[in-house]
């Protein structure tokens, strides 16, 4: 993300719930996909956890882009 639409997102949080709510669990995927993510040889089980919090950042991801755009509009 650009610097410009972090300081959006921060000035967007303390008002828009959704938003705050969004960019909390993309925190808690990332900070879990980097845990995951160092270990060596993951088992299948782990491998499908990296691939299912991969897709729930992105979909976070685009969530908080829409927001972002629908607030750039107004």
């Amino acid at each position: 993300m650009e610097a410009t639409e972090l300081d959006l997102i921060n000035r967007l949080t303390s008002s828009h719930d959704e938003l705050r709510h969004l960019v909390g669990k993309h925190q808690d995927y990332e900070r879990d996909l980097m845990r995951l993510e160092r270990i060596r040889y993951p088992a299948e089980g782990e491998r499908r956890e990296i691939n299912r919090i991969k897709r729930l950042k992105l979909r976070g991801k685009d969530r908080i882009q829409v927001i972002i755009a629908k607030h750039r509009e107004a």
